[in-house]
């Protein structure tokens, strides 16, 4: 019975059947799988093109290539050359395996359109899984590598390997539509996900290259960090770096944006390098100024560099016409206006190590000089000459400085301005209130800051230093010079009005005796 089937269906696809090298163009052979096969031709004219119907487990296969179909039942239509297979549907080349519950093989194009369930493996043992897939084989002089579209929003697993060959954990992407090219090029469009071990990202369209070890997010990408100190990045389009499919390099471009526990980056482009799934360092430059910003303290100028060791800030430099602002101790200080320090250079140093907050970090030993001390007369502005000038800047009354206080983020601890360096800054005076700080404005060619728990501590002007103090007025006079007033305690800087004494009038002075003006004559 078995014999005498194959036999018919030799005949029926008499005119197709053609000795091809491995890699050619598939011509089709059906077998049944079993004898219980029932087979029905029909034809149009003795000699014309037949059809096939086969129900009951068949096997379809191209001839001298590895190439094999098996299903439940199938239908071959030889003029259109289009083979549909039905009910658990088995593809399977070398390498490559894929099954559904339907399958419709055009020959013409050695295309394979699968649908339900799909489920194909990869020859890196990767694997998509979807509603609806089309794989196009590779073939000599149709198309050199093959290439598999997904569509329906399909999932594709992503096989890792490190450098000793081992499968990793594979990373997940989810699309509307996937397409692999060669099984190393993906392309993805259509609310793109992709999930990782260290980190997931989100785009309106994908590229992957495995070769290059590359990954593009394109239309409003959002990369998120994992881990105890994740971190978000964000940009027009994004680029992933990996080395062993571990990222190294997270490159933003256009509106580029990087938010951390401790820090937001903003600027026309960031490059964060990672290791350990924790971000070490970011370079960051644009046209529209780069900017690190923080709670109370901003960084401005044309480029940073950032060098934060396992994702904790240790020190930003800034290049060009760069400003950084920060927020006085509240303690002492409300006004609402930053200090800044401004510069063709600055350098930013922080502590997130130590666990105190009230040892000011050391600067570099200068002779004192007398023109930067406070002035003694209250509200004039002296200015200051030297070519180096040591302010010191007392702590507050009742500040904090206790070595056991715990930090709870990265504390500044120094700023550096060089070239053109100039600053001010708002301190605390005797007698005046918070709200009418005493403020110290300063230039030179170099100026070092130093900070500790209250604020500023020392600065420092080298070369070419020109200082000015401005100390506010007392906001009231003492109740002790005024008999039988008091002010409330509750209610500090009001001013006390002092009513003046009532004025007199002078007594007249008596009239001087008028002398007649004698206009002497002409001689």
């Amino acid at each position: 019975m078995r014999a005498m089937l194959m036999a018919v269906l030799a005949a029926a696809l008499a005119g197709t059947v053609g000795a091809q090298a491995v890699g050619g163009r598939c011509n089709i052979e059906l077998r049944p799988a079993n004898d219980s096969v029932r087979l029905t031709t029909t034809a149009s004219s003795p000699n014309g093109p037949r059809n096939v119907f086969i129900g009951g487990r068949v096997e379809a296969r191209c001839l001298n290539q590895d190439v094999r179909l098996l299903a439940d039942s199938a239908e071959w239509y030889q003029q259109a050359q289009v083979l549909y297979l039905l009910g658990n549907v088995r593809y399977s080349e070398p390498r490559v395996r894929v099954s559904s519950d339907q399958m419709n093989y055009f020959q013409a194009d050695e295309r394979l359109l699968a649908t339900g369930n799909v489920d194909a493996t990869l020859p890196s043992g990767s694997v998509m899984r979807g509603p609806q897939a089309t794989y196009y084989r590779a073939v000599k002089g149709l198309r050199p590598s093959a290439r598999l579209e997904a569509v329906q929003r399909p999932r594709l697993w992503l096989a890792q390997r490190d450098s000793t060959g081992r499968i990793g954990e594979p990373v997940q992407m989810t699309a509307n539509q996937i397409t692999t090219d060669n099984d190393s090029l993906v392309y993805a469009g259509g609310k793109v996900e992709i999930t990782r071990s260290d980190l997931d990202a989100r785009s309106d369209s994908a590229f992957l290259d495995s070769g290059r070890e590359l990954a593009r997010l394109m239309v409003q990408p959002v990369i998120i960090g994992k881990g105890a100190r994740g971190y978000t990045l964000r940009g027009r389009q994004v680029e992933l770096y990996t080395r062993n499919r571990i990222v190294q390099r997270v490159l933003a471009q256009a509106e580029a944006r990087v938010t951390s526990e401790d820090l937001l980056l903003t600027s026309d482009t960031i490059d964060l390098r990672v290791d350990r799934n924790k971000a070490q360092a970011a370079y960051i430059w644009g046209a529209s100024r780069a900017r690190a910003i923080s709670p109370d303290r901003d960084l401005i100028a044309d480029s940073l560099a950032v060098r934060m060791p396992d994702q904790q800030l240790r020190e930003v430099r800034a290049f060009r016409n760069a400003v950084a602002t920060t927020m006085p101790d509240t303690a002492t200080v409300r006004t609402g206006e930053k200090d800044w320090l401004k510069g063709d250079t600055i350098f930013a140093f922080f502590d997130s190590t130590s666990r105190g907050a009230g040892a000011a970090a050391p600067v570099r030993p200068s002779a004192p000089s007398a023109a930067a001390s406070k002035p003694a007369n209250r509200g004039r502005a002296r200015p200051a000459r030297a070519d180096t000038a040591l302010v010191t800047v007392p702590a507050a009354p009742g500040a904090a400085t206790s070595a056991d206080s715990a930090v709870v983020k990265p504390q500044l601890k120094e700023l550096q301005s060089i070239g053109h360096a100039s600053s001010r800054y708002q301190v605390s005076a005797q007698g005046s209130t918070p709200a009418r700080p005493g403020i110290n404005y300063a230039r030179g060619d170099r100026i070092t800051v130093v900070m500790d728990s209250t604020g500023v501590s020392k600065v420092q002007i080298d070369e070419h230093a020109v200082g000015v103090y401005l100390e506010p007025l007392l906001d009231a006079v003492p109740t002790d010079s005024l008999p039988g007033t008091s002010t409330p305690a509750d209610a500090p800087g009001v001013p006390i009005v002092i009513p003046a004494p009532p004025a007199t009038k002078p007594a007249a002075k008596p009239a001087a005796a008028r002398t007649p003006r004698t206009i002497p004559g002409r001689p």
